[in-house]
């Protein structure tokens, strides 16, 4: 799923749109060396529904959007209803796990508003798998500060058309930002709501943004992502209020990470 959002002017970027032709177009994953680092990036289906981008942020928690967790007539989707399937390929998965609870941030309030883009800077949501998943190929990513206008970023999704196989966009350009939306120039389709957004940070693949919809510009096509920085701490800690923590401790968003080396194909702005 993802939302189509219709944005007249946003931020002022519709004269930058021209960094589109600097973008990397979108490559299938299509083998296990094409995907090496990115088998933490999962398709989530939704029985009933479709299915969603996440990927793995802990060993026992998956990073989405949070419209992902609403169904089509605005009722919460119950979590066994989820399934997650980490490096799905060709119809097999690395990993696969269900969900035992799935929860939005706590000021996120789904509407079907196709012309709100207030819901974007907060539409972020945590799965709690029903097992960890410990595999030295699916390693937890660790989170980026957020993105700036000009910066360099790259996106690894699922979507319609390409449902079977991830597809990694290398380079794609960050337009611009307000109030916590990110509007880039990733390639997105439906299903590709709640994928990640990825940077180099001192050579390592953090995440930096999650996609939330796509978005038009003076008639051009832009994705609508959120800035983490903020939102994700508060998601996390209202996750930690509801119940025992879980391994992992608590996600931080700059100290460093463990996925150097991971062997992700990723460029370097």
């Amino acid at each position: 799923m993802i939302r189509h959002l219709l944005v007249s002017v946003i931020l002022g970027v519709a004269t930058t749109l021209a960094a589109q032709a600097q973008d990397a177009g979108l490559v299938t994953l299509q083998t296990r060396q094409d995907s090496q680092g990115w088998e933490a990036v999962g398709r989530l289906d939704i029985r009933g529904k479709g299915f969603c981008t996440a990927a793995l942020i802990r060993d026992r928690l998956i990073l989405t959007a949070a419209h992902c967790l609403y169904d089509l007539d605005g009722s919460l989707v119950s979590p066994e209803r989820f399934s997650f399937q980490a490096g799905l390929r060709d119809g097999r998965a690395q990993a696969t796990r269900a969900v035992t609870r799935a929860v939005a941030h706590p000021d996120y309030s789904h509407s079907g508003d196709a012309t709100d883009t207030s819901g974007v800077a907060i539409d972020i949501a945590v799965l709690e798998l029903d097992r960890p998943i410990r595999n030295t190929r699916i390693l937890p990513y660790a989170i980026a500060q957020r993105p700036i206008t000009g910066d360099q970023v790259g996106v690894v999704s699922y979507g319609r058309g390409r449902e079977d196989a991830p597809s990694l966009q290398q380079v794609c350009d960050v337009l611009g930002r307000q109030t916590g939306v990110i509007v880039m120039t990733c390639d997105v389709e439906y299903g590709s709501s709640g994928s990640p957004v990825f940077m180099m940070n001192d050579g390592e693949t953090r995440i930096a943004s999650v996609v939330s919809a796509m978005a038009q510009i003076n008639g051009q096509k832009v994705s609508l992502g959120t800035s983490l920085e903020g939102p994700l701490n508060v998601l996390l800690n209202h996750f930690a209020t509801l119940g025992p923590a879980r391994s992992g401790g608590v996600q931080r968003l700059m100290p460093g990470g463990t996925r150097n080396d991971t062997g992700a194909k990723f460029v370097q702005p």
